[in-house]
């Protein structure tokens, strides 16, 4: 395990308010979660544009986290003994999925080259953020299925940020999308939105689970031969709610149906158990830590992805605290 890459990880602090990095709550909520055996986070940095097909990115006030809060929140990781991947993410305000972000390439059209340019810059300032605060990983898209279809841009992208950033640079495509970028050779790690759906309907429990994250890692070493890079898991969670292993991506509360705590757990246990030990796998940065908790009591009640006061903490910490 020492000789390779691998994060035992968490994601926190997604769609944080103004201002919630700097509180005490905050510093609570992540010391919780370090409590959990991590060895690095992943911080989220949200940067915007007016829709899908919008060609400027820009920090929203109120709704980007400043540059104030991303240093204390870094420097409180560091003081946790926590290692930092640093994800600044686009997202689009007219709710529009990241990967929606596309555009005609008809000859005489400039709207990739402007959305680029546009793109870079906001990286490129990220990756200068990341080098001096020493965060060791940054994370260079999220889910960006149409950029990916752009390979030379991207690519160019890549060695900008390699200018200004010597850390581990790693890019976060979606599950299913293994094959469809020729220049993820570029990047030192391939991270993966590992939502895969390990039930149905018909076909429940833990034992399911198991037999279906074989064929999932069957696709992870293909992967991997493929671009000769480690992959990880730069994004995985479920929700607590009966039959979301499912459809594990999906964030849509369904009140018709029942709180299950154990589906997550058991989600958790056997995602760990088919992954923990691949020479090739790079760990996990799960999906999402709140930056300010509710009371414990109150965690139960709701079905959201953290897994905070819920059974799934619980196998996150027993797998976490292995050496």
């Amino acid at each position: 395990m020492s000789d390779r890459l691998f994060c035992k990880g968490y994601t926190w602090g997604f769609f944080s308010g103004p201002g919630e990095w700097l509180t005490e709550a905050a510093e609570a909520s992540m010391r919780r979660l370090a409590s959990n055996g991590l060895d690095w986070i992943c911080l989220t940095v949200n940067a915007w544009q007016e829709t899908f097909y919008s060609t400027r990115i820009f920090s929203l006030y109120g709704r980007t986290q400043s540059d104030e809060e991303v240093v204390h929140a870094v420097k409180l990781a560091k003081s946790l003994g926590l290692k930092v991947c640093l994800k600044p993410m686009v997202n689009c305000l007219d709710r529009s999925w990241r990967a929606r972000i596309h555009f005609p390439t008809e000859e005489g059209t400039t709207y990739w080259d402007d959305w680029f340019s546009s793109y870079r810059n906001f990286m490129n300032y990220y990756a200068e953020m990341a080098e001096r605060l020493g965060c060791e990983m940054l994370c260079t898209g999220c889910e960006m299925a149409g950029m990916d279809t752009q390979a030379e841009r991207c690519r160019r992208m890549i060695a900008e940020v390699r200018e200004r950033y010597s850390g581990i640079v790693m890019h976060n495509i979606n599950h299913g999308d293994e094959f469809k970028s020729s220049w993820l050779d570029a990047v030192d790690v391939i991270g993966i939105s590992g939502y895969y759906p390990v039930t149905d309907a018909g076909h429940r429990g833990a034992g399911v689970m198991r037999e279906r994250w074989k064929r999932v890692t069957e696709g992870l070493e293909a992967c991997h031969r493929h671009y000769g890079k480690p992959v990880m898991f730069a994004e995985i969670g479920v929700r607590n709610e009966e039959g979301c292993t499912a459809y594990p991506w999906d964030f849509h509360n369904r009140p018709e149906k029942a709180a299950d705590e154990q589906e997550q757990a058991d989600f958790y246990m056997t995602a760990m158990e088919a992954t923990w030990d691949l020479p090739y796998f790079a760990g996990y940065f799960w999906w999402d830590w709140k930056a300010v908790l509710p009371p414990e009591e109150e965690a139960k009640k709701n079905r959201d992805f953290t897994v905070y006061g819920k059974q799934a903490e619980k196998v996150l910490k027993q797998w976490y605290s292995k050496a």
